[in-house]
């Protein structure tokens, strides 16, 4: 077996939590922004720049899979608190961020919020597999 066809097992994970009451719309716009976040902070999670067989370039992605799971507002939220606690990168995604238009607003809408009453939607964490498999208990796998 040469290494090119070795499996490639990550001693990390990137994971999405969504609040199961979202809309699809919603779900897919809450993942894009939420993953942005753990991209621009973490280098380590970025592969290499891609090239099709005609040497056009494209942007690297994420190095592993981004692994997506559903679950209610009381599960995102102590997620959140177990992702605090173990201090592990995240970011997160509020309900008020769907009425602002830009970064200046979003973050403005964060920070008028303390952590424990944030009306959670989302949440990307990144870290060891247990660690992140304990912050993400109750939650499942989006469908």
């Amino acid at each position: 077996m040469t290494i090119e066809n070795i499996p490639v097992r990550f001693d990390t994970k990137i994971a999405v939590l969504l609040r199961e009451d979202l809309e699809t719309w919603q779900r897919l716009n809450v993942t894009a922004f939420l993953v942005s976040g753990l991209g621009s902070q973490l280098p380590e999670v970025v592969g290499e720049p891609y090239a099709d067989a005609d040497g056009t370039p494209y942007l690297p992605m994420f190095r592993q899979p981004v692994l997506v799971f559903e679950g209610t507002k009381e599960t995102v939220t102590a997620a959140h608190g177990r992702a605090l606690s173990r201090s592990l990168p995240r970011s997160v995604f509020t309900s008020d961020l769907f009425a602002t238009g830009n970064d200046r607003d979003n973050r403005a809408a964060v920070r008028a919020v303390p952590k424990d009453q944030l009306d959670l939607v989302g949440l990307a964490v990144y870290g060891p597999r247990n660690a992140v498999d304990k912050v993400l208990k109750g939650a499942r796998m989006h469908p």
